[in-house]
């Protein structure tokens, strides 16, 4: 018995020290060259073959025009351009970008889903990465410039999608005349919610409040028509609120609703989007998931109506990361893997009981879903499967997909069969998280040891100090640069320490020493309640004193009574307070969480 538990331990300490050794940095970098060449090869095919177009087609080796006839893998694959290191090429594109689109007044209808998260959000990140890439700085940035001058004018171009009476947003605008008549006013789920993060931005950046609340508005009029089981359908009436396609799942339509109350919370430090998501997951795992897989079943009742699994699904791993749930995280990435090493490839739509792809839904776009999901694990756990997960993932790529001019979609994962199709997402997502994923000293991976601080108007800021978020697009978003433009003065913030008493006997502040403050009164430990029993609470007749909200009333927190009124002043000064007591701040979950 001894013998064979020793041989055991053995063989386990044998293969663990040979999976950390497998992956050496010279490994490592050579992988990351690898995908750095793959990168290269598709820019360099769209540049020569499509450009100015949208997109590359692979096979043919020549351009089209997709989601709106503004360049769009250029604009979409800049800021990979900094996160590889490749400086010279982000200045020159840049400078080019900004020259031959001095605005956005185009005749075209586009998808404000698609636009925003593209476009406004590749705007965005390639301006806060201005610096990164060794471009020139404009006067008051990263407050200001011509990169951000250019989303505030995408965004105020899809802004009067959002003109309904829900504040849901319909899914079509053009970019000179806004909604066209007879649109459709059905819109996905992910086509409501998923603008807080580029929108959020904008208001940080710039300091109008409009688009915080706007994409905040819609997110609120989304949570405020889920089912009795907490449930969000697939598609909704954006005039009358109500559904129209009553299938509740994490898969296509509804995915990055629940992406953005994660990632918006974190970039925004606004808890009840956290709440809210926690809310989701909860209904998510009750009725939606089965062991590892996660179906879609009825909103309204729960049961299953469609057993498959899809490929954009890939992304829930990587977010239950983010919130710290790695254990069931890498349940279900195993699922998902499986079925990748099944075909060499993740089919848009996986029939689980069947365990083949739907008929119809076999290809594969080049999606970045999977690797996404394999970078947060990664970096969150350093469990080396995943790097080989993620290399499986780059030769099956390299194998089955590249063509002479760039890479090709797989039109049928059994056969892998190419389709004349690369989407702009490969060359912002696919690649970049591939890179990153074998790449972990990339700045984007800073854990907060290292940070840049530059002079502004607004006095000296620290950037690049880690936790970027990024958006559903991978294109990242630093916090530091949001807190730069839109957070409290270094003046103001000295200023208070200095009149506080507490702090006058240290030398900078004067030196005066001051009688240390009586120990604090211990008092017992209460279980934290659930958002349940504070919305339940707060609703009750006893939940605050008329004196204590007329107090409140006097504050800034009063998120969804300023959204609402059209003469709210557009001034991010509205929307911030300084600590506010924790009684007020129930006050606004109230108003989120109840009509």
């Amino acid at each position: 018995m001894n013998f064979w538990y020793s041989a055991l331990c053995l063989l386990f300490l044998h293969f663990s020290v040979n999976a950390f050794e497998e992956f050496t940095r010279e490994r490592l970098a050579r992988l990351r060259e690898e995908v750095r060449e793959m990168f290269q090869h598709s820019y360099e095919g769209y540049l020569r073959h499509a450009y100015p177009l949208d997109e590359l087609r692979p096979l043919t080796c020549d351009g089209i025009d997709t989601w709106g006839s503004y360049s769009l893998t250029l604009i979409d694959a800049l800021d990979t351009l900094a996160v590889m290191g490749n400086n010279s090429e982000f200045r020159r594109v840049a400078e080019l970008i900004v020259t031959s689109h001095s605005d956005m007044d185009l005749n075209i209808n586009v998808s404000v889903f698609e636009t925003n998260i593209r476009v406004v959000g590749g705007l965005l990140s390639a301006h806060l990465m201005l610096d990164r890439g060794g471009a020139p700085l404009p006067p008051g940035w990263p407050c200001n410039g011509p990169l951000l001058a250019l989303a505030v004018d995408v965004a105020d171009r899809i802004l009067p999608a959002f003109d309904t009476p829900t504040g849901m947003p319909y899914g079509t605008v053009n970019l000179r005349y806004g909604v066209p008549p007879g649109e459709t006013p059905i819109t996905c789920t992910a086509g409501v919610g998923t603008f807080i993060v580029e929108f959020g931005t904008l208001s940080r950046l710039t300091g109008d409040s409009l688009y915080e609340r706007v994409a905040l508005r819609a997110l609120y009029a989304l949570w405020e028509r889920q089912s009795t089981l907490g449930l969000f359908g697939n598609h909704i009436n954006v005039l009358t609120g109500k559904w129209t396609a009553l299938d509740a799942g994490i898969g296509a339509g509804v995915d990055s609703y629940y992406e953005y109350l994660v990632k918006g919370s974190q970039l925004l430090q606004r808890p009840e989007l956290a709440a809210m998501f926690e809310e989701g997951r909860r209904a998510v795992d009750k009725h939606v998931r089965r062991d590892d897989w996660h179906m879609w079943v009825s909103m309204s009742r729960g049961q299953v109506t469609i057993p498959v699994f899809q490929s954009l699904e890939a992304f829930w791993p990587g977010l239950l990361s983010l919130v710290g749930d790695d254990s069931a995280a890498m349940g279900t990435l195993h699922n998902y893997f499986q079925v990748w090493k099944q075909f060499g490839f993740t089919p848009e739509f996986y029939n689980i009981p069947h365990g083949e792809p739907s008929d119809g839904r076999e290809g594969y776009p080049l999606r970045p879903e999977l690797v996404e999901s394999l970078v947060y694990l990664y970096r969150s756990t350093r469990n080396p499967t995943l790097l080989r997960m993620g290399e499986h993932l780059l030769h099956s790529i390299q194998h089955s997909a590249r063509t002479r001019c760039g890479y090709a979609t797989v039109k049928n994962v059994r056969t892998h069969a190419l389709d004349n199709r690369m989407e702009s997402f490969f060359l912002a997502e696919t690649t970049k998280y591939l890179y990153l994923l074998f790449d972990p000293d990339n700045f984007l991976h800073n854990p907060g040891s290292s940070a840049v601080e530059v002079d502004t108007p607004r006095g000296p800021c620290v950037l690049h100090a880690g936790g970027y978020v990024f958006n559903t697009e991978a294109h990242p978003m630093d916090p530091a640069a949001l807190a730069c433009c839109s957070g409290p003065r270094l003046d103001d913030i000295l200023q208070e320490i200095t009149d506080d008493p507490r702090h006058r006997r240290f030398k900078l502040f004067g030196g005066r020493p001051v009688r240390p403050r009586p120990p604090p009164v211990t008092t017992a430990v209460c279980r934290r309640p659930t958002l349940q029993e504070l919305i339940a609470e707060l609703a009750s007749p006893r939940r605050l004193s008329d004196a204590a909200r007329a107090d409140s009333e006097q504050r800034c927190l009063r998120h969804l009574e300023i959204m609402r009124d059209p003469a709210a002043e557009r001034s991010y000064e509205r929307l911030r307070c300084d600590r506010p007591p924790f009684e007020d701040r129930l006050l606004v979950l109230n108003e989120v969480f109840t009509s």
